[in-house]
């Protein structure tokens, strides 16, 4: 989108933005795109403040994990590690205050995006649940193309569906309205903090300053979050998973090892970072909308995009502090 184009479409938002109600759906782009909105975000909120929100968030590399336009636990507590950064008051609403910090960043947060046939090319197939099944598959690819589409915008299907009524996502050339949650590269981190009390894993630069943080998976009460300091062996990226009955609580231990190949939806996603504690990693996952929300079996996940983005920030050797 060129610059003359984000001019016309900002003096179209000033202008629609006194006319629509402050929490219309997430359909509605012109609050979305408000870079004046000062709407309260809190506890129950919806619609397209939210979706606002929870999209600068991400451009800051606070993520609130799948972009939903719902306020849930997830946002409350990036809002809260968001405001903590700002040396703001840490209540977890966004009010006036924390929207002149965000609201600094003026770009549009939801833009046009034409569907193009890489997006469309599949092959795209149903991924069954049983370990045994999907190491028959010779990819663990997206079942759709609005599963791969949501994904890439770091939104829920859901929320791109209701974005777009009535669009096909599985048509190259069409052109839909999307979050725009490009950032730029992040700066590499010196440590890794990951807290299990509010389910979060953040990036700390050299002077103690959160650069990055991402809600998060962080074990249960059969496979605990393993406390204490270890260090990042490497970064695998589209991991072969081996699946080993024996490490999981609740398999059946009869099942055979088997090998899940590479994709979106295998058991730890798009990435897998290796940690000095054996059988432990940080890694992504095929079921974003979960994160925070589930337990895992010891390890700690994240979205594919937080995941992928946290890899490029870290290298081995990096700390990674686990806390309960």
């Amino acid at each position: 989108m060129g610059i003359g184009t984000l001019l016309l479409l900002s003096s179209l938002v000033t202008a629609q933005a006194a006319r629509i109600k402050p929490n219309g759906s997430p359909a509605d782009s012109a609050i979305a795109n408000n870079p004046k909105l000062t709407s309260t975000v809190g506890p129950g909120a919806k619609g397209s403040a939210v979706l606002r929100a929870q999209i600068l968030l991400d451009r800051a590399n606070y993520s609130s994990g799948e972009i939903d336009g719902s306020y849930g636990k997830n946002l409350r507590n990036t809002i809260k590690a968001f405001q903590k950064k700002h040396a703001l008051p840490e209540n977890g609403v966004i009010a006036p205050e924390t929207w002149r910090v965000l609201n600094m960043d003026a770009e549009p947060v939801l833009i046009s995006y034409t569907i193009v046939e890489e997006d469309t090319a599949g092959p795209f197939e149903k991924i069954p649940e049983d370990m045994q099944a999907k190491s028959k598959l010779k990819a663990l690819g997206y079942e759709s193309a609005l599963e791969g589409l949501a994904e890439k915008f770091h939104c829920s299907p859901q929320a791109l569906t209701a974005l777009n009524r009535g669009k096909r996502f599985n048509k190259p050339g069409e052109t839909i309205l999307a979050p725009n949650v490009e950032t730029k590269p992040a700066q590499k981190a010196s440590k890794i903090l990951v807290d299990a009390s509010d389910n979060s894993v953040s990036a700390v630069s050299a002077d103690g300053s959160v650069i990055a943080h991402f809600p998060a998976t962080t074990g249960s009460e059969h496979d605990p979050l393993p406390a204490g300091t270890w260090k990042i062996l490497g970064v695998s990226k589209l991991p072969v998973f081996h699946y080993n009955p024996k490490l999981f609580w609740d398999a059946d231990n009869s099942e055979e090892h088997a090998e899940i190949a590479p994709g979106p939806n295998n058991p730890v996603g798009v990435v897998w970072i290796s940690l000095s504690k054996p059988h432990y990693g940080i890694h992504g996952t095929p079921e974003p909308g979960k994160i925070g929300y589930t337990q895992s079996h010891g390890c700690i996940r994240l979205t594919n995009w937080d995941a992928a983005k946290l890899a490029e920030m870290v290298k081995a050797g990096t700390p990674a502090v686990l806390t309960e």
